[in-house]
């Protein structure tokens, strides 16, 4: 538990990874608080978005336990880590090119009745009234990202902010509980970055997410996180508030001297 008495939402403990002779987590220990926003930084090769990996279920870790809410995921698969209110975005948008902006957002809610043929035959009020439930949450999520302007234009359209807003959108379609971002800032202009921090402040408050960010840009950092936990080689190098964390000679060291994976 933290200094601020918030439960810890996530907690990884002795965690190791390793593909073939590289060893990319090393005995990992470290937690997330409940409602906060947390930084993961870095330099390349620290193991960051290989934890990610692990922690959403794409790769399955060679040993150690991952714990949300109570309850062990390490080695479910990532549909099952979704079901469970823990999803992620990625460095990249996966964004859906060929279909709409609402159309990416309403696909997401999982076991839609409109998935089933018999439902369509039989039961198609029950489609109909799914798809405008979904529709409604939809325009709701685009209308707080400032993106409903953008309702039907094709994903492929969008500017990279736009989509990195949009993947940020789509993990709002299913009501999570913690959303891990993996470089939000990355390849976005700095007065859409803005937006989209003040927009993760505000999930933050007014629905009580929890966030764990992968984030390289420092005054991003400095500006949305609560914590910092600092990664080299592949587990957990220091810990503290961004100032405490930009002060410290061993972070210095890692960034600075050379260190990597």
């Amino acid at each position: 538990m933290k200094s601020d008495q918030r439960p810890d939402i996530l907690t990884i403990e002795d965690v190791s990874k390793a593909f073939g002779g590289l060893q990319a987590v090393n005995r990992a220990d470290l937690a997330v608080a409940e409602g906060s926003i947390t930084g993961l930084i870095g330099p390349n090769g620290a193991g960051k978005t290989t934890l990610f990996n692990l922690i959403s279920g794409f790769l399955k870790p060679d040993h150690g336990h991952i714990t949300f809410k109570g309850e062990r995921i390490d080695g479910l698969p990532p549909h099952k880590v979704f079901h469970r209110g823990l999803v992620r975005t990625f460095q990249i948008p996966r964004e859906l090119g060929g279909m709409t902006v609402v159309e990416n957002l309403m696909l997401v809610p999982v076991n839609q009745a409109g998935e089933y043929l018999w439902n369509s035959w039989f039961l198609p009020w029950r489609v109909n009234e799914q798809e405008e439930t979904n529709f409604t949450k939809a325009e709701e999520v685009l209308s707080f990202l400032n993106l409903l302007h953008l309702r039907d234009e094709y994903a492929l359209n969008l500017s990279g902010g736009q989509k990195k807003l949009l993947e940020l959108g789509r993990t709002l379609m299913c009501n999570p509980k913690m959303i891990l971002l993996d470089e939000p800032a990355a390849g976005v202009n700095r007065t859409l970055m803005r937006d989209i921090v003040e927009d993760i402040k505000r999930l933050r408050k007014e629905l009580g997410i929890t966030f764990f960010v992968i984030e390289h840009d420092m005054d991003i950092v400095a500006l949305l996180c609560d914590r910092l936990i600092v990664m080299a080689e592949g587990t957990k190098l220091a810990e503290g508030s961004p100032d405490e964390v930009r002060k410290d000679e061993r972070v210095l060291e890692a960034y600075l001297g050379g260190r990597g994976r």
